[in-house]
């Protein structure tokens, strides 16, 4: 199965009056997700936290499974003892990051931010595929799909998608009908040995900065896809046996919207228990400042190496700030090993959904 070319598919099909309709509805949940964040004073909160729940569910698509607690653990502590899962959705985490400070500086997409992301990702240097074999299977293990298999088919491939990525003028549609179109292709060509479909969802969201829809890679669309993962890759599918582009673009254009509102939801929770605790801190601890506010909500578990660094302070100090906070019940403070380490209640419940 050869990969089609998007200049060959018809602009009717990729505008169709259902799609015109859900994607005014999109982008105007988009456009309110990028106000409702820029109104977070300081965006790393927001990108540390955020980014934790997107590495966590678009890994969990590729059945890299771990929980809250592990991957919070495994970012704050240092225990000799690695939890493999976690320890990969940090590092999804940060390849986001890597591929955002790319794009910000270049204001482009390249192959070669594609190559450092999956780089971070993997952690490995293997680059695009070069020996054949791969294909893709369904659950019975029946082959579905073989993507391009000669090395220099994937190169010219994707040397086409990224003038698509970049030359707004190469195929003229909205942008979000065009990332649809851009995660659709990278999936199909599956440039990695492994790794692609974890690649093409930070894909999406730099896309998005890319185009200016976002300030900050913040719209995580793999919640919605953890939720529908039969429909994806059915929709997948459809599209390179029969051509079905509307449902596939409708499915993303749905995806938008609703993480889109669920994120809207979660960054006005935050920037709640933010201004809580700045006040109650504030009001009833003299060691307030505002580094050490941002420090809490950071990290959704915290230790006394990192407040040492974020606010210069002793080992003694911050260990005196920190059981405070935690005798306060503002954090609540638990012991691995040797070690100790201070969760913020408030933003844990947002972020997990429980108490801790």
């Amino acid at each position: 199965m050869n990969l089609m070319s998007l200049k060959d598919i018809p602009i009717e099909s990729l505008e169709t009056p259902r799609i015109l309709k859900k994607l005014a509805t999109a982008s105007r949940m988009l456009a309110e997700l990028k106000g409702v964040a820029a109104s977070i004073p300081n965006q790393n909160i927001l990108i540390n936290t955020l980014g934790l729940q997107e590495a966590k569910d678009s890994s969990e698509i590729e059945n890299i499974i771990t929980t809250h607690d592990e991957i919070f653990k495994e970012e704050s502590l240092t225990l000799g003892l690695s939890n493999a899962s976690a320890k990969k959705v940090l590092n999804y985490r940060q390849a986001l990051k890597v591929g955002f400070d790319l794009v910000k500086k270049h204001q482009l997409l390249t192959m070669g931010t594609i190559l450092q992301i999956h780089s971070h990702l993997e952690l490995n240097l293997a680059g695009f595929r070069k020996q054949a074999g791969t294909t893709l299977k369904d659950s019975f293990g029946n082959i579905i799909y073989t993507p391009p298999q000669d090395p220099k088919e994937i190169e010219t491939q994707m040397i086409t998608l990224e003038t698509l990525m970049n030359d707004d003028t190469s195929l003229m549609i909205d942008p979000l009908i065009k990332m649809a179109l851009i995660h659709h292709q990278f999936e199909s060509i599956h440039p990695f040995y492994d790794g692609n479909g974890r690649t093409g969802r930070i894909i999406n969201v730099l896309y998005l900065v890319k185009q200016g829809l976002l300030d900050n890679p913040l719209l995580y669309l793999s919640r919605h896809i953890v939720r529908t993962k039969s429909e994806y890759y059915r929709l997948l599918q459809e599209v390179r046996d029969k051509q079905v582009w509307e449902e596939w673009i409708l499915y993303i254009l749905e995806a938008v919207e609703s993480t889109a509102g669920e994120t809207i939801t979660t960054i006005q929770e935050i920037k709640k228990a933010f201004l809580d605790y700045k006040h109650q801190i504030r009001a009833n601890f003299k060691f307030y400042s505002q580094d050490l506010i941002n420090n809490l909500f950071s990290h959704p578990y915290t230790k006394i190496e990192f407040l040492e660094n974020d606010l210069q302070v002793s080992r003694l100090t911050a260990t005196k700030y920190l059981d405070a906070l935690a005798d306060g019940k503002f954090l609540k403070k638990e012991k691995i090993g040797r070690s100790n380490y201070y969760i913020n209640v408030a933003l844990y419940k947002i972020l997990t959904g429980t108490e801790k």
